[in-house]
């Protein structure tokens, strides 16, 4: 009997739960029924880059480098946001950003086991173009996935540094985010992944006064950098 009753109340605090959630006031209704939306966000970004080693032993010392990005550091990111309505559940995105972070890179010799480290900052312009896939509304929260590209100028010399950076790179972008509808704007929280798709190590140093520091630059054939965005935009 108790059992019985126990069912009946969880059923009947479901069925009211259900029915306050129907109830909810929708803000904003009719916001996603615009052309054009515009708005702004801020950040933080971790930047990666993954390299890859040659092994390549220095003719002149005998010395054999290795290099890897070791840690991370949160830097930060702003931008605008336009986007055009396609459809009901699709919207085209444009997002100029700039990015400011800087990434760790930790060189070893491999027998002597001698290591050194350069904190290669990097600061980009971006213009990520993509597209947005929404889930239908359900009261004041929209999921969403968006995949675009994203044309990247680094804006750093990085001159007489171990590691220099080229200029131009592209990335993939996937992210993930929700609309939140307030009763004024959209908040919308987006988490977003970006895979470089150039190698952007330099290879010719003409700025390289200590023709020493070459025997890094030859120890990687190639580097492709990552980075990961947090932000929170306002529309």
């Amino acid at each position: 009997m108790m059992k019985r009753n126990l069912l009946i109340c969880l059923l009947l605090s479901l069925a009211v739960g259900t029915m306050a959630q129907k109830q909810r006031i929708m803000n904003k209704p009719y916001i996603d029924n615009r052309k054009l939306h515009w708005g702004f966000f801020v950040g933080m970004n971790f930047m990666d880059m993954e390299l890859t080693n040659n092994g390549h032993v220095d003719p002149a010392t005998g010395e054999q480098w290795f290099a890897d990005v070791t840690r991370y550091s949160p830097g930060f990111s702003v931008g605008i946001l336009g986007a055009l309505r396609l459809n009901k559940y699709m919207e085209l995105r444009l997002t100029p950003s700039m990015h400011f972070g800087q990434k760790f890179i930790k060189m070893r010799e491999n027998v002597s086991q001698r290591d050194t480290s350069q904190t290669m900052r990097t600061n980009y312009v971006s213009i990520p173009l993509s597209l947005k896939f929404a889930a239908p509304r359900y009261n004041n929260f929209r999921p969403y996935f968006t995949f675009g590209l994203a044309p990247a100028f680094c804006l750093n010399k990085h001159d007489q540094e171990p590691f220099a950076a080229k200029t131009f790179d592209c990335y993939i972008e996937l992210g993930m985010g929700c609309d939140i509808y307030l009763p004024y704007f959209k908040l919308i929280p987006e988490l977003k992944f970006c895979f470089g798709l150039a190698d952007v190590i330099k290879h010719t140093r003409e700025d390289l006064l200590d023709r020493g520091m070459m025997k890094f630059t030859n120890s990687v054939d190639g580097g492709s950098a990552k980075m990961i965005v947090l932000s929170i935009y306002f529309e």
